[in-house]
């Protein structure tokens, strides 16, 4: 009989599932009330900046530069606060009408405004370079300058006023439409075990596979697959007109190829992302290495997809929600109390929320929202140690953002490259108080094999993502609409190349792709992970070198937010992020957890 997760019976404790977020202070108490107001008030400003400063860029002197960026920051904190309202409700319940209507009219908005001051972005890229370093030069551009800066890197690529015009208004009935759907339609998906009493949703299904039992596991991926069996035809029409109209944008901006838009977002050149990507690729032996393990420590000739984030614990450890607090806290206070104080407010505050609910999105995710409110985090929380470690990784984006906002609207966030470097050090901090706790072989390599299983998938199965994405973009430029076949080649090209001969592809995990929310939400995105992971694992290498000492250099790298370009930020602490070696370094610390791995499993006498 399958053994449903925690969260599709009682929650696993009567703490977590009063655990929900207060959006209250985004809008004042008003609701939706208040997300109309702050709109409201938004475009009204746009009316007044756009009659102030339009044809008038090239005439600004510094000082009127820094009023006109004093304003623009205090519009998009009006439209982020009712944008942040919008998105996060509808995260926890997509299946409201009335909240999906309330996104909508948002997106429409918000789209609405962003045309009406679309004149300053192309009048300050119209400028010389000598002219714009005149007036970045001025007193008081440190809150603005570096965003200004990266911005006339899109020089080459912006198109008229009107036309920019009419690509912004038709994005909303566009591809923000096409993305919204998707999610709705993936929040809907219910997925029928064998025995279960009543369905379950996608992310309780995917839990499973975690699970001991062979059996189970095979059941529950082809529930999945089957689950996903009705929609694939509409999912693959979403993909394929989601490709196209980026195809399209493409070409009418001249955009040399389908990753450079976010290469230019990511402030990474392409040469460098390709040298990551190659860098990864090169060392698929690892992820391999660790599967054949796991074979032989699950007691398998051969694992099957199903198989692969099976776990080699005796016993599936559950923690409750207090002990979750507790532990990460106590790891982020044993850092430095600076960055477990910080952490507690989420807590205290009711910045989080955390139990599964019916129409909830999957997965977890912190939203920044705006510099002059709070950061807030999304988990679905099922209990189990992989949830603890998810916890203590989107608190370290929270962490992050809360550093950041003082450096305001236009440089609170990084690029996506730098995105998981608290997150992922977080991560790593709870882990390392974790194994520090494991008392035998057997409960060390239990550890050490969810952090090798996170770093593939993080490092190695984005990689593979990101070559199914490359692999997509292309057909679908070069050979017209793609089937739902075409799609399943792909994908299971990319991932057989990844999984060697140590994993076997079966036929129903071909259409997995149809599920992934970042192909359809943000093209190209899924490189970042790697990046921020390897990134984040030699920072983490820099404080067990210098300890104490290395406190300081990081939180200034966190509270510099995206004032400085990525490599600027990586010397604060210490990296060469243009040292082509260093993308190698990283993956060798993967290699040697993976060694510990094989070394406890020794120990433990399970090899």
């Amino acid at each position: 009989m399958t053994t449903l997760p925690a969260t599709n019976q009682e929650p696993a404790d009567d703490e977590v599932a009063g655990v929900a977020w207060d959006l209250d202070p985004l809008v004042d108490g008003r609701g939706e009330d208040g997300v109309r107001a702050l709109l409201a008030q938004a475009a009204e400003r746009a009316d007044a900046f756009a009659a102030a400063y339009a044809g008038r860029l090239a005439e600004l002197d510094p000082d009127g530069l820094r009023e006109a960026m004093r304003q623009l920051a205090d519009l998009h904190e009006l439209v982020g606060r009712a944008g942040s309202f919008a998105s996060l409700r509808f995260a926890v319940d997509t299946a409201d009408e009335r909240i999906g209507a309330l996104l909508q009219h948002v997106q429409e908005q918000a789209t609405a405004i962003q045309t009406r001051l679309l004149f300053f972005e192309l009048e300050w890229a119209a400028l010389d370079d000598e002219r714009a370093e005149e007036l970045l030069a001025g007193e008081g551009s440190e809150s603005f300058a570096h965003y200004l800066r990266t911005e006339r890197r899109y020089r080459p690529y912006l198109l008229s006023e009107p036309e920019e015009r009419i690509l912004a208004e038709k994005g909303v009935s566009g591809a923000g439409a096409w993305t919204r759907l998707f999610a709705e339609l993936m929040s809907a998906v219910e997925v029928r075990l064998p025995d279960a009493p009543e369905p379950v949703s996608l992310e309780q299904a995917l839990a499973l596979l975690s699970g001991p039992d062979r059996d189970e596991r095979r059941a529950a991926a082809e529930a999945v697959t089957t689950a996903l069996e009705p929609g694939l035809r509409t999912r693959a029409f979403i993909f394929n007109t989601l490709l196209h109209d980026k195809a399209v944008d493409d070409r009418l901006r001249s955009y040399p190829n389908w990753l450079t838009a976010r290469n230019l977002a990511n402030e990474a050149s392409d040469e460098s992302v390709q040298a990551l990507v190659t860098a990864v690729r090169n060392r698929y032996d690892v992820p391999q290495r660790w599967y054949r393990l796991k074979a032989r420590l699950l007691g398998v000739d051969r694992l099957a997809d199903y198989d692969r984030a099976a776990t080699v614990a005796d016993v599936d450890e559950r923690f409750t929600w207090r002990e979750a607090r507790e532990l990460v806290l106590d790891a982020y206070d044993s850092f430095t109390p600076d960055l477990g104080a910080l952490a507690r407010r989420f807590f205290d505050e009711r910045w989080i929320d955390a139990p599964v609910r019916p129409g909830k999105r999957g997965g977890a995710f912190c939203s920044y929202t705006v510099p002059s409110a709070h950061p807030y985090v999304m988990l679905n929380y099922t209990s189990r140690r992989r949830d603890v470690l998810t916890l203590a990784h989107e608190l370290g984006h929270g962490v992050h953002a809360a550093l950041a906002a003082p450096q305001g609207v236009f440089h609170q966030s990084t690029p996506l490259t730098l995105a998981e470097t608290a997150s992922v050090f977080g991560e790593t901090l709870v882990f390392g108080r974790l194994l520090d706790a494991a008392a035998t072989p057997a409960s060390r390599l239990s550890l050490l094999s969810e952090s090798i299983e996170g770093a593939i998938a993080t490092v190695f199965r984005q990689t593979a993502m990101h070559l199914f994405e490359q692999e997509i973009h292309t057909a679908r430029r070069e050979q017209g609409e793609l089937g739902v076949e075409r799609f399943g080649e792909l994908w299971a090209k990319t991932q057989e190349e990844l999984f060697g001969d140590a994993v076997e592809v079966t036929e129903g995990y071909r259409t997995w792709w149809s599920y992934i929310p970042h192909f359809v939400n943000t093209p190209g995105y899924v490189y970042a992970y790697a990046y921020g992971q390897l990134l984040a694992l030699s920072v983490y290498r820099r404080y067990e070198q210098d300890g104490a000492s290395f406190v300081p250099d990081y939180l200034r790298m966190l509270s510099a937010g995206g004032s400085l370009a990525p490599e600027a930020l990586g010397e604060l602490v210490g990296l060469d992020l243009t040292d082509p070696g260093f993308w190698d370094a990283g993956l060798a610390l993967v290699e040697e957890q993976l060694t510990a791995a094989e070394q406890a499993a020794a120990d433990a006498g399970r090899v």
